[in-house]
């Protein structure tokens, strides 16, 4: 069972494998929300996530015979890196199973922490799989990512930070995956002040919290495609689901285009790193009346490639505007090139890259076709750009932006 004594037992014992992740008071958020927005950054951990707190007191709790076996774990990473550096602190062997198309990176720190790592599968489900019979196999304990009640105890250890720092927090944003997290978070919450909102918050494409209360009981979705590949969960845990129930007062859903977006207010108003799962929480501030009220946004990892990275930044840059693309058509003359950059430049705009087509019409007297990436404040001086370049007579045509 989840008591009291064993979250006050664990939120003891985690302070060995975390670093203190004090509550950050957000400005800008508190703006956009009217409330008071405060952000509980778990990114900020040694191995990036929250995941060592769950794994470390669940190894706490086994019998030197159970470490002596060995762990095993599937994950695709913050849990393989949460197993990994919790055994080496115990001392004992950890193997991690891995998809095949996991990162090289998350797959050399779980290696860096001591741990064997086994490629095995495309998806999570198939390591998972292997996972599991090589740990009978083996005589190994398997380590769950989330439907195990030892893990939600040190998941919860959050909630115990948060109420500590902050005791008049009104609601606590929890992102939602297998459903660990947010049930340890929940439970605790509720246990020291029945009267915290917990508001779990998951991928709208990946929604496995959402099905199953609305059915009562966990439910397989076909499918978990998303960006947030930490949330990406088909179905939540068995064990933890009766406790999730009871203790989650909403489930929000959020779409990955509102994550792209909240990646860059995330690097630009506070300068981190988070990674998609993790700005879940963020992104759905904005569907709650938290006017005059205190929420914190537990931010639960920063694992991002750096691949990824410039994608998401990318795509939010054309998303809000910042960064677009016209074509418009030109006689094939000396001095047309600079009547259309000096349309722009006078108009505060910058131009990233120009593509010159002389082969858009079989006259190229009449016209050839020059297309203008170009970077602008945001909408509102995008439109402004195009409305000189109407007026100058060069009748652009928006089309797709791309920075490569």
């Amino acid at each position: 069972m989840l008591t009291l004594e064993k979250f006050e037992q664990a939120s003891e014992m985690v302070k060995n494998v975390t670093l203190p992740t004090k509550l950050v008071y957000s400005e800008y958020l508190s703006q956009q929300t009217g409330g008071k927005i405060y952000l509980k950054p778990e990114n900020m951990q040694y191995t990036g996530a929250y995941k060592v707190r769950g794994s470390y007191y669940k190894i706490s709790t086994m019998t030197e015979e159970e470490r002596e076996k060995g762990l095993i774990a599937a994950s695709a990473g913050n849990h393989a890196q949460g197993v990994a550096y919790a055994a080496q602190k115990f001392g004992c062997k950890a193997t991690i199973v891995m998809p095949t198309v996991t990162p090289l990176i998350k797959v050399n720190r779980t290696k860096n922490y001591g741990a064997e790592v086994i490629l095995h599968g495309d998806v999570y489900d198939d390591a998972c799989a292997y996972a599991q019979k090589l740990a009978q196999d083996r005589g190994c304990t398997f380590v769950h990512p989330f439907d195990d009640l030892d893990i939600a105890t040190g998941q919860g250890t959050i909630a115990m930070e948060i109420v500590q720092e902050l005791p008049t927090v009104d609601y606590i944003f929890v992102p939602v995956g297998g459903g660990g997290l947010v049930t340890g978070v929940s439970t605790l919450a509720k246990m020291l002040n029945p009267k915290i909102k917990v508001i779990g918050v998951e991928p709208a494409a990946a929604a496995s919290m959402t099905a199953a209360l609305q059915m009562g009981e966990p439910v397989t979705l076909e499918s978990a495609n998303t960006i947030a590949d930490g949330t990406a969960v088909k179905r939540v845990g068995e064990k933890i689901f009766p406790y999730a129930q009871e203790n989650i007062d909403q489930v929000l859903t959020v779409e990955d285009d509102e994550l792209i977006g909240a990646f860059l207010d995330m690097v630009e108003n506070h300068k981190m790193v988070v990674e998609n799962s993790g700005l879940l929480t963020v992104a759905a501030l904005k569907q709650m009346d938290l006017k005059g009220k205190k929420a914190v946004a537990i931010l639960s990892g920063g694992n991002m490639d750096v691949i990824t990275m410039s994608s998401i930044v990318q795509h939010g840059l054309i998303q809000r505007d910042r960064i677009f693309s016209v074509s418009v058509l030109l006689p094939d003359k000396a001095g047309e090139l600079v009547r259309v950059a000096t349309t722009i430049a006078n108009a505060n705009g910058n131009v990233i890259k120009l593509e010159h087509n002389q082969f858009v019409s079989t006259n190229r007297n009449a016209a050839v076709e020059l297309r203008i990436t170009m970077e602008a404040f945001g909408t509102e001086h995008k439109h402004q750009i195009l409305n000189a370049l109407e007026e100058g007579g060069f009748r652009p045509r928006e089309i797709g932006a791309k920075l490569y």
